[in-house]
């Protein structure tokens, strides 16, 4: 056994000593049908804090031949599947984080040159017997040894994109370093398995990959790989019961990432976790933000102030709920690269501070805790009317649950005159303001647009949550250039407040007008109490 060949299973052993392991290993069953064969080059793209590390030192623990490692999987998930036994312990493994020789160097030259050393000592240590041609040449020594062994090797590159993310204006590097990869692995007998981890997919030259025979799984198409990207939701359930933590604000704060897998049979979608939230909110016994504590609103920032057509517009729609439609296609898998805003918001797809779903291509901010993310960086750049309207939130929604029609009347005009930027010409736009403006309330609600009811959709729902009983729902009907009057009365006689049936607290029916002649808003509010 060595560091870098074979290395020993600590890595994996601590993950299964920690108080809280969600067991991903059926993920080993996808990599051994592959094992071998065409589909055998895996590249999986997810965010920082995502588990990537962790799957890396499971694969190591599985498969490599170093020592016999059943007792950490016999009581695992993998070890109800017909290829377990086949495949425990029966490879040669070669595992190595880039980043840890990226930052031992000084250039991509020098940090390739270190990787080739490192290996070919430890090579050459543990097959003294092999008549090797080239003892300075690693692909060649490679193919030496599975010329006399018959023994292919499961290869394990860890945070493999990081020469992208810290080189990411040397395009020369770059390609040195796809060129160094495509030579290491493709067309190569002695790869049995090939398992890149990173942040990015593969980065696009022109039409073409330098590593075409990778099949990628990322943040935009996660294939069937989708369910081991994070905790599912019905991971964290059990989490939350074990915990005695509330699973509907586990939801709000740490829910949102939507995986879609496109079946024949029909698509799957799996409503994906950040693990590292997940964790420490069960360990600290506190809702809040965690997995953005390793890197500053600052890395959000720059993206999200770029000089790009469109740009804030959407950004500040999604804050406000809304989904935002992009094409993913022009993206070039790099963070220096941007032709339009749907590059830009391509790239913050693949960061973890926006969801994609990709069956009807659009993008939303997943959760309370990615949210407050935005809120953070917006705070300390000249976005001051997105701002400012989401501070008076809190007011404007104390208006509301005082009634106080006029309050929140002007509260709304604010909000519109602060939010310039917005094409004020339709209901959706006044949604749009609507759902910013009383930003506060998703502290206490699940907010809800276009809810089924009796008889049509209701524009706008607070719901409470179990926690905060004590507010009253609220149902809002928008009208544009009608009247408060008639909204009110639409959600009468829709009987929106079916909706919210089972809910047995206060409920308030809100009519949202807007005047575009007197550029007004108005506001009705009735209360209705129900037993």
């Amino acid at each position: 056994m060595g560091i870098y060949l074979n290395p020993r299973s600590k890595g994996f052993q601590s993950s299964l000593n920690s108080e809280i392991y969600v067991d991903k290993t059926d993920l080993l069953e996808q990599t051994n049908r592959v094992l071998g064969t065409r589909q055998k080059f895996l590249c999986v793209s997810r965010p920082r804090r995502f588990g990537k590390s962790m799957a890396a030192d499971m694969l190591a623990a599985y498969y490599s031949c170093g020592e016999d490692s059943s007792e950490l999987f016999d009581g695992l998930q993998i070890s109800r599947s017909e290829s377990y036994r086949k495949n425990l312990n029966q490879y040669d493994v070669i595992k190595v984080n880039m980043q840890d020789f990226l930052s031992m160097t000084h250039s991509m030259d020098e940090m390739l040159e270190m990787l080739q050393r490192y290996l070919i000592r430890e090579l050459t240590r543990s097959f003294e017997a092999v008549d090797f041609f080239d003892r300075t040449n690693l692909i060649q020594m490679l193919k030496d040894i599975y010329a006399e062994t018959d023994r292919a090797f499961v290869i394990l590159i860890d945070e493999w994109d990081c020469l992208f993310r810290e080189y990411q204006h040397d395009q020369v590097a770059q390609r040195k370093y796809l060129d160094f990869l495509r030579a290491w692995l493709k067309d190569q007998d002695y790869v049995a398995l090939a398992y890149m981890t990173g942040i990015l997919p593969i980065k696009k030259y022109g039409t073409h990959s330098a590593l075409n025979m990778f099949t990628e799984y990322s943040m935009t198409d996660p294939g069937e790989l989708a369910p081991f990207f994070g905790f599912t939701e019905q991971e964290v359930k059990g989490l939350c019961e074990k915990y005695e933590m509330n699973f509907e604000e586990a939801r709000t704060w740490y829910d949102g990432y939507e995986l879609i897998t496109h079946r024949q049979s029909g698509d799957v979608q799996y409503a994906m976790y950040s693990p590292k939230s997940v964790v420490e909110a069960m360990l600290r016994h506190k809702f809040s933000t965690y997995w953005n504590q390793t890197e500053t609103y600052e890395a959000l920032k720059a993206y999200i102030q770029m000089d790009m057509d469109g740009l804030k517009d959407a950004v500040v729609r999604m804050l406000a709920g809304e989904a935002v439609r992009i094409n993913t296609g022009t993206f070039s898998n790099d963070m220096t690269t941007f032709a339009t805003k749907d590059d830009v918001l391509t790239l913050l797809v693949h960061l973890g501070y926006l969801t994609y779903n990709s069956t009807d291509e659009t993008v939303t901010i997943p959760n309370k805790e990615v949210s407050q993310e935005y809120i953070n960086a917006i705070s300390t750049m000249d976005w001051n009317g997105v701002m400012q309207s989401v501070q008076a939130s809190r007011k404007l929604l104390e208006s509301l649950w005082a009634l106080d029609t006029e309050a929140v009347a002007a509260g709304i005009d604010q909000a519109h005159e602060e939010i310039s930027l917005l094409q004020y010409n339709d209901e959706n736009s006044l949604s749009c303001t609507i759902n910013l403006a009383f930003y506060y309330a998703r502290e206490y609600y699940t907010i809800v647009r276009e809810l089924p009811t009796g008889k049509g959709f209701a524009d706008v729902c607070f719901i409470p949550r179990k926690l905060h009983l004590d507010k009253p729902a609220v149902v809002i009907e928008l009208k544009w250039d009608k009247s408060a009057a008639g909204a009110l009365a639409q959600i009468k006689e829709k009987r929106y407040g079916s909706a919210l049936q089972d809910y047995t607290g206060n409920l308030l029916l809100v009519g949202i007008n807007y005047d575009k002649t007197a550029k007004k808003h108005e506001c009705l509010i009735e209360k209705v109490e129900k037993r």
